[in-house]
Formats: C-alpha cells, sequence, structure tokens
C-alpha cells in the first residue's frame, strides 16, 4: 500500500476512475467560475453631457438624455397674462409615457430640486413637473415650486429606453425675479444599466456609489 505526505494510506483507484475524478474536478471548477460570472454585477456607466442653455419667456428646449434622437422631457417655459392674471413658469415636461421628474404632487405636480447626493431610483415617485413659477393675480404674487432662486440643483429623471427604464439627472439654475422665471440648463446625465440607481451630480462610474443620506420632512425644500 502507498502512503501519502501526511502518512495516510492512498487508495488504489484504477487508471478509468482516476480518469473521471479528474474530469469530475475540472467540470466543478468550471462550474464554478460560471457561477462567479453569474453573480457578478453588470458594470454600468454614467453618460455625462455639459451644456449651456438658457430657457425663459416661451422658450424650451428638447432634452434627450441618452443621445438618440428621441426626446425624454421638455424644459418648457410658460408665459400667461391677461387683464387680471399674470403667469411665467418653467416646467419639465415628460415627452413619452413611463418618463417623469422626481416629485410630488400637491396643488399640481411639482418637481424636486434635488441637492448633489441624492440618490435618483425605483424607490423615488415621478409626478413631477412644475419646478418653479411666479403667479400674480388681484389676490397677490405667489411663487410655487421649489426652484425659486437656487443654484446647481438637479432634476432626478425616469425615462424610457427601448421600454425599460433608465435613471439621469438635469442639472439647472433657475433666477425668479422681475415677474419672470428664467431657467439655465448646465448639465446632464445617465445610467446606461437599466433600472440601476444614479446619483445627482454624478459625472462618471457607477450609480452604485454611496449617496448622502436625504432628510425626511423636507418636500417643500426639494426632498434635501
Amino acid at each position: 500500500m502507498k502512503y501519502n505526505l501526511k502518512g495516510r494510506p492512498e487508495a488504489n483507484l484504477s487508471e478509468r476512475t482516476r480518469r473521471l475524478l479528474d474530469a469530475y474536478v475540472v467540470a466543478a471548477q468550471a462550474a464554478g467560475v460560471g457561477i462567479l460570472a453569474l453573480a457578478a454585477p453588470a458594470e454600468g456607466k454614467i453618460v455625462y453631457t455639459p451644456t449651456h442653455h438658457t430657457i425663459t419667456h416661451g422658450g424650451s428646449f428638447k432634452l434627450d438624455l441618452n443621445h438618440d434622437g428621441i426626446t425624454d422631457f421638455t424644459l418648457q417655459g410658460r408665459f400667461m397674462t391677461n387683464c387680471s392674471t399674470f403667469v411665467s413658469a418653467l416646467s419639465a415636461i415628460p415627452a413619452a409615457k413611463g418618463n417623469g421628474a422626481d416629485g410630488w404632487t400637491g396643488f399640481q405636480p411639482y418637481a424636486f430640486a434635488l441637492k448633489s447626493g441624492a440618490r435618483i431610483g425605483a424607490a423615488d415617485y415621478f409626478p413631477g413637473k412644475l419646478m418653479a413659477s411666479v403667479d400674480a393675480g388681484p389676490g397677490g404674487v405667489y411663487y410655487p415650486g421649489s426652484w425659486k432662486n437656487v443654484k446647481n440643483r438637479y432634476l432626478g429623471l425616469r425615462f424610457k429606453i427601448k421600454g425599460e427604464d433608465h435613471y439621469g439627472w438635469a442639472r439647472l439654475n433657475v433666477v425668479v425675479g422681475n415677474f419672470k422665471v428664467t431657467g439655465t440648463l448646465t448639465g446632464y446625465a445617465y445610467e446606461t444599466i437599466p433600472n440601476k440607481s444614479i446619483i445627482a451630480g454624478q459625472t462618471k462610474g457607477t450609480g452604485d456609489e454611496a449617496a448622502q443620506p436625504v432628510k425626511l420632512g423636507t418636500l417643500a425644500l426639494g426632498r434635501n
């Protein structure tokens, strides 16, 4: 009987049995590699587009987040006046069913003015449209929306690519003054992996990177 280096007896195996065992080991190793490969997370990519475009009285900008030639949102400046009322407003209008801006529904659907570091993903609600407005009438002057005089705030966006949800953001500065709302779009980005979250302000890496915590009870300020 043969002994191994640890002093234990080795079993006498036939050549055929050894070959079967070797084949089993190779197959098990290959299966293990396959399982690990399947378990590995999909690598996403943030596609960022810097820009500079101003939207004001009656102006608009067609936002195509992934540059496929299909408008995802229209950033719309609205201006209306008559003998008793005056309205100037900036809104994010979804261009397709299933698209939307992170926000809440009060008297009308409001879009949050997110701060850098907020996570945008499937856990959020996307009914938002109105960003900022000046409403003047016999009852006074009102400033609905959470985008009044803000700089480097973010629209959290959900939109469709080939029927699947993707998440992105658009960064804007908004000035409300002299009965006029003016928005300046300075950049936008989206995550290439469907259903994967993105961080407001993130321009590279993946949406799985850590986000700053979101405080509750600050809806009027834009989900700070």
